[in-house]
């Protein structure tokens, strides 16, 4: 049974890794997804891949997060497409240096524009429409920097912090409307971009995207009156 059907998705950061598993699995539920990413090429097959094999159907929408009327007309082609926007997963991303120590500034604005103002957009796109029909789900991609940091991770994980923030807030302010808030914090995940900056880890096996999307899956397909606030995933 599929658990999403009928349901409408929009997926930031989904042309690989964490994004494109939420999207596949979303799809494979029974939901429409529009796909949104910087990298058309990529967004296109794997919504090619999607239209051919799941139960729901796929709309790539190239987007950059960083750009408010880009994410604006992201949800209007979402309302074009489909009618309705049910879940909208705050998925885009960057990882960059966070060191403060090292003074990459240029790096920092870069994670604040994507990891906090790529959030408040698309939230502030989605959160009208939702409020208006009274029900709705926005999952945020957080990451266990969002609980903790170390010495390399400063600015990286101030905005993982941010993005946790806004998540417990935003759900104390939608209290008893309908819309439902999740954050997802994962550890280490075997994603090309997470890798090449901080490494393999010999004595962990990291998660996989799937393990991430599963916990996403979890969160929206819960009873109306469950609202799954925050998840953490972290490998053994």
């Amino acid at each position: 049974m599929m658990k999403l059907k009928g349901k409408t998705a929009i997926i930031t950061g989904a042309s690989a890794g964490i994004g494109q598993a939420i999207a596949e699995q979303l799809a494979a539920e029974g939901s429409n997804v529009v796909l949104a990413a910087r990298s058309t090429g990529k967004l296109k097959d794997l919504a090619e891949k999607i239209n051919q094999k799941t139960g729901g159907k796929a709309l790539d929408v190239p987007t950059d997060v960083t750009d408010k009327s880009a994410v604006d007309e992201l949800y209007n082609r979402a309302i074009d497409s489909f009618g309705t926007v049910d879940i909208y997963v705050n998925n885009a991303g960057l990882v960059l240096s966070s060191a403060i120590t090292d003074r990459e500034v240029g790096e920092w604005d870069k994670m604040v524009d994507v990891n906090i103002k790529g959030v408040l957009y698309g939230i502030d796109s989605v959160l009208p429409h939702m409020l208006e029909k009274a029900s709705g789900h926005i999952v945020n991609i957080d990451s266990v920097s969002g609980h903790e940091v170390n010495k390399s991770s400063a600015v990286y994980a101030a905005t993982k912090y941010a993005v946790r923030a806004i998540s417990e807030s935003l759900e104390k302010e939608l209290a008893r409307t309908g819309v439902k808030v999740s954050n997802i914090s994962p550890g280490r995940v075997n994603t090309e971009r997470v890798l090449k900056k901080l490494g393999d880890d010999p004595e962990r096996k990291p998660l996989q995207p799937e393990d991430v999307a599963g916990a996403v899956v979890y969160a929206v397909t819960q009873p109306d009156y469950v609202n799954v606030n925050e998840i953490i995933v972290r490998p053994v």
